[in-house]
């Protein structure tokens, strides 16, 4: 029963606090030093999502040739950097670490 209770309240705060942007929002004007910062959110969110990940997939840090989800990882930044095309980044990406995978 703790974990429904758990469940519905985050279920509930988090609406109220998206609810509370779209219902105020009008009002809320944000100084430009935040605007600014709030422009790097996105940049900042997705390295901390993926490195993880890609350092340490079984939960300990595996830097080696054969970590497959590292060798997409680089590939990948790699392509987006020099390309600017992030459906290209993607799908080179998932390339290299299905033959990394492939051939390990």
């Amino acid at each position: 029963m703790n974990h429904w209770l758990t469940i519905i309240g985050m279920a509930v705060l988090t609406f109220l606090i998206r609810a509370s942007f779209l219902v105020f929002g009008q009002g809320l004007t944000f100084p430009p030093l935040v605007k600014r910062a709030l422009r790097y959110v996105p940049v900042a969110v997705l390295p901390a999502l993926v490195v993880p990940m890609a350092l340490a997939p079984q939960g300990e840090i595996w830097l080696a040739p054969s970590n497959p989800y590292l060798i997409g990882t680089l590939v990948a930044g790699a392509v987006a950097f020099f390309s600017r095309n992030t459906l290209a980044a993607i799908v080179v990406g998932f390339i290299a670490y299905g033959a990394v995978k492939w051939l390990l």
